[in-house]
């Protein structure tokens, strides 16, 4: 019977071994489903968040536009903002904010597809995985550029009564605020979004079967980058669990469920860094409705710029010291996880020094990716904003050495501690060094 089997012992074909279909098509066919998966996926949670903020009631069918121009912010493109009213008034505008539960939901999904076809090879080398990285970056660029084409749409708006706006338009100064992609920004921004995340996907996963060059690439920063990727996903599903309580507790539904699929992670992340003692500065205007935690929201809406740290939000909630709390209990789990992931005898202060710059540098980018920078206004003959809700602005920015200095300090506590508690546990799969 041995001598039956044969081709029949490799069973139907499945849909990465299709029959007569060549492996490099098969290869743009994995690619292609890992960069529309993650678009879908971006699309879909973009659509149900605006949804939520009420941005289906725009006028003029300008509901997908902005849904797609979400997304290009959220895989890191740019939208840029124009006005024109005419030779008597001017209508301005700017926006510079990044919708982070969209950016982690596709990029969740593309790393987790991405990982299926590697997970069935016995080794993957270099070149493989350096083109595996190509085709989906490849993939990834031609649906940002469709995107871009219908990331566009211009808004008329209303200069606060109908006399004025009639005088408007008989002067030709009826003002009107519309959004592009930038293009070049937007693919040039974008490659850079996926390559980065496709290469810390293979760095961090340990299901891939690398080869012994990439592996010991991986060995060097695999423990702490996993580390911090734990933490970032800590944060951001406690945050998902205050946010449901909130959702069936409190008032205002439609609200929370908005921040929750927009910018979950942009308050989650804000929480690690002001825990750990790091701080941003801004403002809020009344004329922009943005929900967030009440000390937050009466803290930005006082009069003037004010830093946002644990000072000042504990003045008006004491809660907020439970931030340090989480903070140290969330970076002591992920220092004992990136010491049992480390390769043995590494003694402690290497594990501390890894985990403080890694610590910084997720601080660092977490700042980044947290700065709200946000406004539009009307005014005519280059005289203010002309009232009626027609100014707003928003500002949130982080002060980077702050965060930078505070993420190698608390590295350095909670690396050096968790080596501690790792001792004498049982390391599976790690190597010597």
């Amino acid at each position: 019977m041995s001598q039956q089997r044969g081709p029949a012992s490799a069973g139907p074909p499945g849909p990465t071994r299709a029959r007569g279909v060549p492996p490099e098509v098969r290869a743009w066919a994995a690619a292609l489903w890992a960069a529309l998966a993650g678009i879908v996926t971006m699309l879909v949670i973009a659509a149900l968040g605006l949804w939520a903020a009420g941005a289906a009631n725009l006028p003029g069918g300008a509901f997908p536009s902005v849904v797609a121009a979400a997304v290009l912010t959220a895989a890191g493109g740019s939208v840029t903002l124009s006005g024109d009213a005419g030779i008597i008034a001017e209508a301005n505008a700017a926006l510079d904010v990044v919708p982070l539960s969209v950016t982690v939901a596709g990029a969740l999904v593309v790393a987790a597809v991405f990982l299926l076809p590697l997970r069935h090879r016995a080794v993957a080398g270099t070149g493989e995985v350096l083109a595996r990285i190509a085709r989906t970056a490849v993939c990834w660029l031609v649906l940002l550029l469709l995107l871009t084409f219908a990331a566009r749409h211009d808004f008329t708006l209303s200069v606060g009564n109908d006399i004025a706006n009639q005088i408007g338009a008989e002067l030709g100064s009826t003002p009107t605020v519309g959004f592009r992609a930038d293009v070049p920004a937007t693919l040039g921004v974008g490659l850079l979004w996926v390559v980065a995340l496709l290469a810390l996907t293979v760095l961090v996963s340990r299901r891939v079967p690398l080869s012994s060059g990439l592996l010991r690439l991986q060995d060097a920063v695999r423990a702490p980058a996993f580390a911090m990727v734990l933490t970032l996903l800590i944060y951001v599903a406690v945050g998902l669990v205050v946010a449901i309580v909130e959702l069936f507790t409190r008032g205002r539904p439609a609200d929370t469920l908005a921040v929750l699929l927009l910018g979950l992670p942009n308050l989650a992340w804000m929480a690690l860094g002001i825990g750990t003692g790091g701080g941003w500065v801004g403002h809020v205007d009344k004329a922009i409705g943005l929900p967030m935690p009440p000390a937050l929201d009466q803290l930005l809406r006082a009069h003037g710029q004010h830093t946002v740290d644990l000072g000042s939000l504990a003045e008006r909630d004491g809660r907020a010291w439970l931030l340090v709390a989480l903070a140290a209990a969330v970076l002591l789990v992920a220092a004992f996880s990136a010491v049992v992931r480390s390769p043995v005898r590494r003694p402690a202060w290497r594990h501390a020094v890894e985990l403080a710059v890694a610590l910084a540098v997720t601080l660092f980018v977490v700042g980044l990716l947290t700065a709200i920078s946000a406004h539009y206004g009307l005014s005519l003959i280059g005289v203010g904003d002309l009232g009626g809700n027609l100014g707003g602005q928003v500002t949130l920015q982080p002060q980077l050495l702050r965060l930078v200095g505070v993420g190698l300090v608390w590295g350095l506590v909670t690396g050096f501690a968790g080596s501690l508690l790792a001792r004498g546990t049982r390391r599976r799969g790690a190597r010597p060094d």
